[in-house]
């Protein structure tokens, strides 16, 4: 009689014997073939959830069977420790950030170690600890010194009262999310790192990136966002002219209006001599300062006055200083289309500006405009003179090649991407390693002076960068002239700490930011997971940062991650109580509060967030149900790129199917199944979910992997005893050990096989068994379903037939006649026509 599993028991004793063995470091030196997996590393904010538990059980499995396959696996954590919460978190609870942000590292590494993932923990590493900025802060000075980085005024997000610069997202209802101020747009000086230089390169390796999903190379490409165009001029009223950039010089004859930015030269002329002016480019800085910002937000205009005269003597068009228009994309200045650009369609509807037609919509040829909404789509040009008749691409080549023969244009080439601005005013980042001089300008700090450390004696009883009023850290010496001089008291932008930590996983010298040719023998990570969310800036942050060490000369890799994986959200109903007040799954039972008793509103099923409060501790469902339980229940029910909802009936069914496991596997160590002969329906079955298995693992598609585990032992369960069921429960245990480890690894040291399950090998296929030597033949009558047959793969036709006509039912349906037509397909169905 099989034993109950004791999954607390086993869970602690294996985690501890693979610790102690160091089961899961990586060797460099190893003759084996490398791959690296990675999940991408958590933000230690102070719990995992199972969002996480969802995302690097994926990556385990991956990982352990790669092992299994022979091969030398990197599989590494760490900690992507720097960034604002920790800042909000010392200002709430009046505690440091380093404090704050080591205690959360601590508790969830403890957490993440309880669920048994294959990670080499000798390799953890934390952004926020100086031997790891120190290093990118080595980079960033390699880069500054490559020109690679350079400061420019750039206008940002200002909250006037907390005295910092915020992320756009950061911008509620145009104030600061803490404060509730007005946020102001300011110019700052800030660090850039010129990605653009790069705009080509990172959008023709997408086509190389055969590995990632479609969705996300689409999102990157857009946010790239290369655009062929004419630039050309506008000569305006005033003797003056205007430069415009536009991708759509076909619809030139559409043109009802000019739109500058506000700190456009011209809008900022017209101000000095116009309060209305003036005060409406104020206004205008109360606005966002993304395209996407601007895109969603009311479209407002001031007319300067001026015009512009159209090049093809098409009228003069209206100038306005307009809030939709950005100075650091194009020229800082656009002509609106109104009926082929929403955009200017809104802008020319609030302000009564004509809106005519010069892309036909079907048989919709009328100059006069009267849709609902702009017509973005193709078509044909009318009422555009010359260009009549013409496609839109015919159209736009036509217009820059007069433009260019004339004198007055010339086709162009721009990118939505911008340079990557990565100067933040706040304390808990990697301070930016260069010191003002006012005799001697920008100076690199010296690498032997590496790194500059954050000091620990800060505040945050005040607004603003600790940094800027700490009374001796910024004052330091010049390193070139010797005199007074200050530190800059920005730091980097959390996104370069997660640019490059998968190359410092690979390697971790001391004495350098990595070993060339180890990380090279590591990298490109051969499988990186994590959240769609990241499908953009982290991403592209990570190729960008790739490419700059190989321009730097510091390694020869142009992109990072081979293969990408973006998993679904783990979701979760959401609970409120009478008072609107949001509560947490284990505040409710059977429909009411438990604290309170009152009535309690469910709502949707959600992303799990803490905001909501729809979250799930894994720790007291580890603690009830056992690691291998919430591993398996991770992978099982839903596709891995599907959101997957969390339910008690699931976790408990997994846990249910663990024991069945178990009961097969405790009957096997103990001996009371062995017996003779052989199972070849079983047999067969085995070989196939072997290499099933297998193929579902590599190609992530786990759910799948997990239903053929199901099958394998149901037919396990309902075989006779033999050796063929002896060897199926003996290779079961291999089969789930990527999944299932810690029940694996008590079964096989019960079995006394010698060693670990971990470090053991993938069962062999026997390619023989692959082959179906049955099929099973649908026969129908009349082309309706009413029996199916098994018979041996490839029998002839007229035996098939013969079969068919024997079965039961199909002898009563003929009832003693012949059949008008019997029709036969090789190996599938028998149709019998009465």
């Amino acid at each position: 009689m099989a034993s109950r599993f004791n999954a607390l028991k086993a869970d602690a004793h294996w985690q501890q014997v693979w610790d102690e063995a160091r089961t899961f470091a990586a060797d460099d030196h190893s003759a084996k073939p490398k791959t690296y997996v990675l999940e991408m590393f958590p933000y230690p904010s102070g719990k995992i959830h199972m969002g996480h538990v969802r995302n690097y059980t994926m990556g385990d499995v991956l990982a352990r069977y790669r092992r299994m396959t022979g091969h030398e696996v990197l599989h590494p954590m760490g900690w992507d420790a720097f960034g604002m919460p920790a800042e909000n978190a010392a200002m709430e609870k009046k505690v440091h950030p380093g404090t704050w942000t080591r205690a959360n590292i601590a508790t969830m590494k403890a957490q993440l170690k309880r669920l048994g993932f294959a990670l080499d923990w000798t390799r953890e590493l934390a952004t926020c600890e100086p031997d790891y900025y120190g290093h990118e802060q080595a980079l960033f000075l390699n880069f500054y010194r490559s020109g690679l980085v350079y400061r420019k005024e750039s206008a940002v997000n200002w909250d006037p009262v907390d005295m910092t610069v915020l992320a756009n997202e950061q911008v509620i209802d145009g104030r600061g999310w803490r404060s509730g101020a007005l946020v102001e747009k300011r110019k700052l000086s800030q660090w850039f790192l010129k990605i653009t230089q790069f705009a080509d390169e990172l959008l023709d390796g997408l086509g190389s990136l055969e590995h990632w999903p479609d969705k996300v190379r689409l999102m990157q490409e857009n946010w790239i966002g290369k655009s062929q165009g004419l630039q050309f001029r506008f000569a305006l009223s005033d003797g003056g002219s205007v430069e415009v950039f536009t991708t759509r010089p076909d619809t030139m004859f559409g043109a009802s209006f000019v739109a500058v930015a506000a700190d456009h030269p011209i809008a900022q002329a017209v101000a000095a001599g116009n309060p209305d002016a003036a005060a409406f480019i104020e206004r205008c800085k109360q606005g966002g300062t993304t395209a996407a910002e601007l895109e969603t937000q009311e479209k407002l205009g001031f007319d300067t006055g001026l015009t512009a005269t159209h090049p093809f003597g098409a009228g003069e068009l209206p100038v306005y200083i307009a809030n939709f228009v950005l100075m650091d994309y194009g020229t800082g200045a656009v002509f609106g289309v109104p009926a082929h650009d929403q955009r200017d369609f809104d802008f020319a509807t609030k302000y009564a500006l004509p809106i005519r037609r010069v892309v036909s919509d079907g048989d919709k040829t009328d100059a006069d405009f009267a849709e609902a909404e702009a017509w973005t789509g193709p078509g044909t040009l009318v009422n555009s003179h010359f260009l009549d008749g013409m496609d839109v691409e015919d159209a736009k080549r036509a217009v820059i090649a007069r433009a260019e023969d004339g004198g007055w244009g010339k086709g162009s080439t721009v990118y939505r991407l911008r340079d990557w601005g990565v100067s933040r005013q706040r304390y808990w980042g990697t301070p930016i390693p260069i010191i003002h001089c006012q005799s001697c300008g920008e100076v690199a700090v010296p690498r032997e002076q590496l790194p500059v450390t954050l000091p620990e004696d800060v505040t945050f009883d005040v607004p603003g960068n600790p940094l800027d009023r700490h009374p001796t850290w910024k004052h330091v010496a010049c390193p070139q002239c010797g005199g007074e001089a200050l530190r800059d008291t920005d730091t980097l932008d959390t996104f370069a700490d997660s640019s490059w930590y998968f190359i410092r996983f690979a390697s971790q010298p001391d004495d350098r930011p990595f070993d060339r040719a180890v990380a090279e023998s590591w990298l490109p990570v051969a499988q990186y997971i994590g959240g769609v969310e990241h499908a953009i800036l982290h991403l592209l942050y990570a190729r960008f940062w790739t490419r700059a060490l190989r321009h730097v000369g510091l390694i020869d890799l142009a992109e990072p991650f081979t293969g990408l994986f973006t998993q679904g959200m783990v979701t979760h109903e959401t609970y409120k109580a009478a008072d609107g007040r949001w509560l947490a799954p284990e505040d409710v039972r059977d429909g009411v509060e438990i604290a309170g008793g009152g009535p309690v509103t469910v709502g949707r099923v959600e992303k799990m967030s803490k905001s909501k409060k729809n979250t799930v501790d894994p720790e007291p469902i580890v603690d009830q149900y056992g690691a291998d339980a919430v591993r398996w229940f991770m992978l099982s029910d839903s596709p891995p790129e599907r959101d997957l909802e969390w339910s008690e009936n699931g976790i408990e069914g997994a846990w249910r199917f663990v024991q069945r496991l178990w009961r097969l596997f405790d009957g096997e160590a103990a001996g009371d199944q062995a017996a003779t002969g052989s199972d070849a329906a079983l047999d067969r079955k085995l070989h196939q979910t072997i290499a099933g298995v297998g193929a579902d693992i590599e190609a992530l598609s786990f759910n799948k992997a997990v239903a053929k585990l199901y099958e394998l032992t149901s037919a396990i369960e309902k075989a006779a005893p033999s050796a063929s069921r002896d060897t199926a429960i003996a290779t079961l245990m291999r089969l789930v050990a990527p999944m299932v480890p810690h029940i694996a690894e008590e079964a096989w040291a019960a079995r006394a096989q010698g060693g670990l399950i971990a470090d053991a090998a993938w069962p062999a296929v026997d390619p023989a068994m692959l082959v179906e030597d049955e099929v099973t033949i649908a026969i129908q009558v009349n082309g309706k379903l009413r029996e199916t047959l098994t018979l041996a793969k490839g029998l002839p036709k007229d035996e098939v037939e013969a079969a068919a006509l024997a079965v039961d039912k199909i002898v009563r349906a003929l009832d003693g006649k012949p059949p008008r037509k019997v029709i036969v397909v090789p190996d599938r169905l028998v149709n019998v026509v009465l």
